[in-house]
């Protein structure tokens, strides 16, 4: 074959339309697939199968830095202090930017490489037909004219048109935000529609069957390609950014507003007018918190640093706080509170004796060719085959694979005892086709059950001159027996379900097991529960029946892929925060519900796409560490903007009223310029802070009422010894001007940097709650740099000069003063009633979630999240 294929976006229809030799021939391919060299050739042509192929970019990482609100101001200002004349001032703000800006950009640009390194490690691989034979191959390297090999629990690597199906359903919610598979036909359709039932479309989902299909279009010339590529590379905003947003903008206002007060004050009382834009431009500088960004991304960056050495990942920062946001988590049962290695144990028939023959056809009917056997990717049917030899007595004609809807495989074999058809799945839906189960045989089932064993029900009938399955031959069935498996609970869970407790996590369990397996590992690891549903009930309820259930129940059990997103989203309706912990192709739907979707290093491709945080162990002690450091991050950011916000709104307004009254400025623009730089300095060391374990039992929120009550609240204190110092140095030392800025200088400094150790917990600083000590280095160093700095040669550069030891003798019993009236002030402001620090911010809707799954590409080459 020389010829290559036509443009993949005009071949839909085309092979859509023809039979399945002839879409092959449109596509210049055979049955046999491509050979290496033709498929080199078209990969040199078409490129990798991919939807965008995203570099980590340096200049994108600086650029993105400066998309903030604080930040812009900064620059603003320091570009409006140059033009004035003020270089002093326009230097301090250039050294604010520069720490700011380049602290982020390092930690910023070292995620990003960290999050690039860790999408590359997931690579996806696909059964392709290559030079006649079945082959794997990275999806990156399909080409049009592909065929490949699709099965049950995989992703659609490319758009391909189906060939040869077996039962094949696909979950196209992806592209259409409906759940329902979507059932498949390799037959011509030549109706023109957008979605032809012969076509599978990247990233959609295997829910069901298996088939033989060929690629005819990959990367952005694929349908999900063409909408990642056209929604762009912009991540969507978290609840996390959206309240740093709102309260950047809070800032601005605030800012905006007393600076244009001083200014028209300072006019009115006839001072210059550069003078007083200068002063008051640095006061809108110095009432923002400016190294907020720095300290986030401090924050978050030494937050996956620390999540790392705990054995969790994340695909991005800002998943970390999500991760701490979480208040119930939705897990499931198999390798998570249990070993996960699942162990044959016997096959009896239904009065309970064992059976060899239960065993032999159990073996029919698995994932693996009876009469080859080898390795099976499912979990039980490895059980099974292991230790064992292939039935070469046998011979399989036709195979139904499992599926989650019946819940069971089918088989028709031929062996010396004739033609026979056996079903293997779920005793629930195998009983129910079965002719004449006695008591016996569910007596033997529920005894099972209730040891917490695994169970698998098989069952035959005679097929005598079939020569297929057919969905009505699953009926009219004997019940040979039944297989059975163990799955031990796991030592450690009972403690990681304690740990999770503490943080005021709900946990609820989702398995496709039996009910009474479900309770009694829950039981024997004592997680309280308080009540289950199964399936089969939960699809009879509505939405707002579903929603009542999902908060008065515990376990779910015997439930779909399909259920499972239900109850995740169900919960989420509530307003609570769901995470949920899956790593099989039947968790993908409900991970990519979930707020926080958690998987594990050795999950299916499939859930680790899905997934937003992966366990390098399937611990949910693991996970409790996870969510306890997303909690720390969120605890010592906000006692960044708390602080801030109080004592620099406290001091900003002692300047502008001391500025409307004495015949001089307070404090040089300068001045209030280095104060801030020293202050900010020393928070540097907030990410590295300990957290008092009360705040680590509930998730906290951006809540901007609560911001502005406490700015409200503890300003004023800031103010009143600022005004008590300002009578100290008119009234007692008689300063003069230089004297008045220089004493204030050093107060303002003292109080506001110490003031984090009174702000950062509810409870006795020191005494009750230690901070950590590099923020006592910091804050000790910032307060001595600047007494150092008013008696230092260049004092009067900076328009200082020193003090009298007095004044410091009575600048020490201020502070002490001011600290204590604030632990009382704290005290008293959480004693009220109010609404806890929390205001939970989603916006969720399919739009979202398909530029969430878009968004996906941007560190790498991936298939879309499903």
């Amino acid at each position: 074959m020389t010829a290559e294929p036509a443009a993949p976006a005009r071949s839909r229809d085309t092979i859509a339309g023809v039979p399945a030799t002839e879409a092959l021939a449109t596509l210049n391919t055979s049955w046999d697939g491509l050979t290496g060299p033709e498929a080199a050739t078209r990969r040199a042509r078409f490129g990798p199968n991919v939807v965008r192929t995203h570099h980590v970019s340096a200049l994108a990482v600086l650029r993105r830095q400066f998309a903030n609100a604080v930040l812009g101001l900064l620059a603003a200002t320091a570009l409006l202090s140059y033009f004035l004349g003020d270089d002093a001032q326009a230097t301090i703000i250039g050294v604010i930017l520069a720490l700011s800006v380049g602290l982020g950009f390092v930690n910023e640009y070292r995620a990003e490489r960290a999050s690039a390194a860790l999408h590359s490690a997931m690579r996806h691989a696909a059964v392709v037909i290559r030079d006649g034979r079945d082959v794997r191959v990275d999806v990156a390297d399909l080409v049009p004219g592909d065929v490949i090999r699709l099965a049950l629990g995989e992703l659609v690597p490319a758009d391909v048109r189906l060939l040869d199906v077996n039962g094949l359903e696909c979950n196209e919610s992806i592209l259409t935000g409906e759940s329902t598979p979507v059932e498949k036909t390799g037959e011509a359709i030549c109706s023109g529609e957008q979605s032809p039932a012969n076509v599978a479309f990247m990233g959609t989902v295997v829910s069901a069957g298996e088939a033989t299909a060929v690629v005819f279009a990959t990367g952005a010339e694929a349908e999900f390609g063409r909408i990642a590529v056209g929604l762009g590379e912009r991540q969507p905003e978290t609840a996390f950014q959206i309240g740093l947003r709102r309260f950047s903008y809070l800032l601005l206002r605030v800012a905006l507003t007393l600076t244009v007060v001083i200014v028209v004050t300072n006019l009115l009382l006839g001072r210059p007018v550069i003078d007083s834009a200068l002063f008051g431009l640095a006061i809108a500088v110095g009432i923002t918190p400016q190294l907020l960004p720095a300290i986030v991304s401090t924050s978050l960056a030494t937050g996956s640093r620390r999540l790392a050495a705990a054995k969790v990942l994340v695909k991005r920062l800002i998943c970390i706080e999500d991760l701490g946001d979480i208040d119930i988590l939705v897990t499931d049962k198999t390798g998570t509170l249990t070993e996960g290695r699942v162990e044959f144990v016997d096959a009896v028939e239904p009065s309970g004796e064992h059976s060899d023959a239960v065993v032999d056809l159990a073996l029919m009917v698995t994932d693996l060719d009876p009469s080859t056997g080898g390795v099976s990717a499912n979990d039980l049917d490895a059980a099974l085959w292991s230790g064992r030899q292939p039935l070469t007595d046998l011979c399989r004609l036709a195979y139904l694979p499992f599926d989650h809807t019946s819940r069971a495989a089918t088989a028709l074999t031929e062996s010396t005892r004739g033609r026979l058809l056996v079903v293997k799945g779920a005793p629930e839906q195998v009983l129910e086709r079965c002719d004449g189960v006695g008591a016996h045989a569910r007596h033997t089932l529920a005894a099972l059950f209730e040891d917490g064993r695994r169970v698998v029900a098989v069952a035959s009938k005679d097929a005598a001159g079939a020569n297929g399955i057919r969905a009505e031959d699953g009926t009219g069935l004997r019940l040979d027996g039944f297989v059975v498996f163990a799955d031990i609970p796991k030592a450690a869970a009972r403690e990681s379900l304690n740990r999770l407790a503490g943080l005021g996590i709900e946990v609820k369990v989702a398995t496709g097991d039996n009910p009474r397996v479900a309770e009694k590992v829950c039981a024997e690891l004592s997680l309280t529960s308080k009540g289950t549903l199964v399936g089969a009930d939960l699809a009879r309820l509505s939405d707002a029946e579903l929603t009542k259930a999902v908060r008065e129940h515990t376990i779910f059990a015997r439930i779909t892929p399909t259920q499972k997103a239900r109850i995740v989203s169900s919960l989420r309706a509530t307003g609570r925060s769901v995470g949920f912990l899956g790593d099989g192709v039947n968790d993908a739907l409900a991970l990519h519900s979930a707020d926080v979707g958690i998987s594990v290093d050795s999950a299916t491709d499939v859930a680790k796409d899905a997934a937003d945080v992966v366990l390098l162990e399937k611990d949910l002690g693991v996970l409790a560490a996870g969510v306890a450091e997303g909690r720390r991050i969120f605890a010592n950011t906000v006692k960044y903007v708390l602080m801030g916000t109080s004592s620099n709104f406290g001091n900003m307004f002692s300047a502008a009223a001391a500025s409307a009254v004495l015949p001089f400025l307070p404090m040089l623009p300068s001045q209030i310029l280095l104060n801030n730089l020293l202050y900010d300095a020393s928070q540097l060391a907030i990410p590295a802070d300990r957290v008092d374990d009360a705040q680590l039992r509930a998730p906290s929120h951006w809540n901007i009422a609560f911001i502005r009550r406490f700015m409200l609240t503890f300003g004023p204190v800031s103010s009143l010894f600022d005004f008590l110092t300002f009578g100290l140095l008119l009234g007692v030392l008689h300063a003069g001007p230089v004297e008045f800025r220089t004493g204030w200088f050093v107060e303002s400094l003292a109080t506001q940097t110490l003031i984090i150790f009174a702000i950062r917990t509810r409870m006795v600083p020191f005494f009750r709650s230690r901070p950590a000590a590099a923020l006592v280095a910091t804050t000790s160093t910032a307060i001595a740099a600047g007494v150092l700095l008013t008696l230092s040669p260049v004092a009067g550069h900076l328009g200082f000069t020193p003090l009298p030891w007095q004044f410091f003798a009575a600048l020490a019993g201020l502070t002490v003063g001011y600290l204590v009236l604030v632990d009382v002030t704290k005290t008293v402001f959480y004693a009220e009633p109010t609404r806890p620090p929390g205001e939970p911010l989603r916006t969720r809707g399919h739009a979202h979630r398909v530029h969430r799954r878009a968004s996906r590409f941007s560190h790498s080459e991936r298939l879309p999240r499903p």
